[in-house]
């Protein structure tokens, strides 16, 4: 009979039954975090729960920056629509309004993103993965029946920001205040495009900081409850970058434009409260809610220790969430039905303030109407049939939560001083580092796919025949449609006065020139005398520079 060993505790006993049946393989999440096989109380010290965990609301909001949070106010459901015309944005803007969504958020097509009209582009890209909009005639269309004072708008709209100048006297035309406006300029945040979204990159480095400074000013003084800036960490993750990378990265970024603004005059309880952020949500469901639960903390305590902010607005790190499209894949897309209703509930538990779910064919393109349908619906169900909302931050407290939540913090900490370092993040930026960074990081993981050490369901295993994994046609904007929005922005065009556009656009390069004036308010008056969004981004792209990212090998 052989002696089975003693054990002086219910632990010892666990590690030796473990150590017997276990494969001995290391687990690390994404963000290189070595994880434990179990977690304990011994894990996290419960004497620093005022200090690290707390009560939603208050300080250090790792649980949430609204005291009722979900059990108060719902978070917005803004699913990014484009596609087509402004016609054909409209529609589908309604028919998801009526099918859950509670705020407009509009993406353009690839030829507005890149400063463009579309007659300066192949035809054959026009709306195909956006809504094409180059004049306020445009964008009345698109906005057709919204009401601008009620609705919450998300302006997918990078440097020098035509598309909001468009709401802007679109609203102005309605007779619509601009201190009614709310919503956010989604795509503000030049760093970002630099890193990580050379499309977007219409102006050199120093030009887009110059127009997201007097964008930011403007607005902070006519349009008050707008959000001029959201700090874009969804890029970087989808560029390669780990979650901590990211939130490391963005709050770096974060941190160098509340500098900015300082040294531009504005006291930082008088605009850091509508700065709001932008994330990616990854399948990694823990790492994500830790990632979030840390972002909260570092956030209020580097705004409060570095700049002296002391109003509780202004420390709120508000967020919007965009289930992640690095995840979806092409292979089996109907799998992406559960990645996106995952990445989903990571956000919620997380806490987010609004978020967009992916619809299951956006590996292949924009997406259908019926897909769209199908991620708001998935919103719905996991808003009122889970029960994920019944209680706040409900894994608050759990050990490898709290655990995880501290680790994350350092490791993003960990960029941050690394970043500061190195003069700040528009240094950083323009050296490379965070380039080569985020290159290296999605290597290692692009890596780990390829050797099967990191699955994908459907793509490294459990593949099906190819001829059983046929991917359905990509939908393409009606010609005729297309061909009628040509015809518009030709009469546009033609019917305008030419001296005024040409005092409109030379009063442009004038305040382009001159440090004191402000940039954005001349495209607005550029636009009010019939400028395009196409002729904007020209004229300022001659006066300020051409966007030309930086390439790290």
């Amino acid at each position: 009979m052989i002696d089975e060993p003693k054990c002086a505790t219910k632990q010892e006993a666990w590690e030796l039954e473990f150590a017997a049946s276990a494969s001995g393989k290391k687990r690390v999440n994404r963000s290189g975090i070595e994880l434990k096989p179990i977690y304990t109380p011994d894990d996290w010290d419960a004497s620093r729960f005022d200090a690290n965990v707390g009560y939603p609301g208050q300080e250090p909001y790792a649980r949430g920056i609204y005291p009722a949070m979900y059990l108060g106010q719902d978070w917005s459901r803004r699913m990014l629509i484009g596609f087509g015309t402004p016609e054909d944005f409209n529609r589908r803007q309604r028919e998801m309004l009526a099918s859950g969504t509670t705020a407009v958020n509009f993406i353009p097509c690839n030829s507005v993103f890149r400063g463009y009209d579309i007659d300066e582009v192949d035809p054959l890209l026009v709306g195909t993965c956006g809504t094409a909009v180059n004049t306020l005639d445009d964008m009345r269309i698109a906005l057709d029946g919204i009401d601008l004072g009620n609705a919450s708008i998300g302006m997918n709209d990078p440097s020098p920001f035509t598309l909001f100048a468009f709401v802007l006297l679109l609203a102005e035309e309605r007779g619509t205040p601009w201190a009614a406006l709310r919503g956010t300029s989604n795509q503000s945040d030049y760093i970002s495009h630099f890193v990580a979204n050379h499309m977007f990159y219409r102006l050199s480095l120093d030009g887009a900081r110059r127009v997201l400074r007097d964008h930011i000013l403007f607005v902070n003084r006519h349009a008050p409850r707008w959000n001029p800036l959201s700090i874009v960490g969804q890029h970087m993750q989808q560029a390669g970058a780990t979650p901590a990378q990211a939130l490391g990265f963005t709050l770096s970024s974060a941190l160098y434009y509340v500098d900015q603004c300082c040294q531009a005059g504005l006291p930082i309880d008088d605009f850091v409260y509508r700065f709001t952020f932008f994330f990616d949500v990854s399948i990694s469901l823990f790492e994500e809610v830790a990632k979030f639960r840390a972002g909260r903390r570092l956030w209020s305590r580097l705004l409060k220790e570095r700049f002296g902010a002391r109003n509780p607005r202004s420390l709120r790190f508000k967020f919007h969430a965009q289930t992640s499209g690095v995840d979806l894949t092409r292979q089996q897309p109907l799998n992406n039905i559960a990645r996106v209703a995952l990445q989903g509930m990571a956000a919620i538990l997380g806490g987010m303030q609004s978020l967009h779910t992916d619809a299951y064919d956006e590996a292949l393109a924009t997406p259908s109407e019926e897909t769209a349908r199908i991620a708001i619906m998935t919103q719905n169900i996991l808003a009122e049939e889970t029960g994920l909302t019944d209680v706040i931050d409900p894994l608050g407290g759990a050990w490898y939560i709290e655990s995880l939540t501290d680790e994350m913090e350092d490791k993003a900490l960990e960029v941050i001083h690394r970043v500061d370092a190195l003069g700040g993040m528009f240094e950083a930026v323009r050296s490379g580092y965070v380039q080569r960074v985020i290159g290296e990081s999605a290597r290692q993981f692009q890596a780990r796919v390829e050797s099967g050490e990191q699955t994908v369901v459907g793509v490294n295993k459990y593949r099906l025949p190819d001829h059983l994994d046929r991917a359905k046609p990509i939908p393409r904007p009606d010609p005729e449609a297309v061909n009628r929005q040509y015809d518009r922005l030709r009469r546009y065009k033609s019917n305008r006065s030419q001296s005024a556009l040409e005092r409109g656009l030379d009063d442009l390069s004038r305040t382009a020139e001159d440090p004191a004036a402000n940039v954005y308010s001349a495209v607005i008056d550029a636009i009010r005398r019939g400028a395009t969004h196409g002729e904007v981004v020209g004229r300022l792209r001659r006066d300020l520079g051409f966007g030309q990212p930086l390439h790290v090998p």
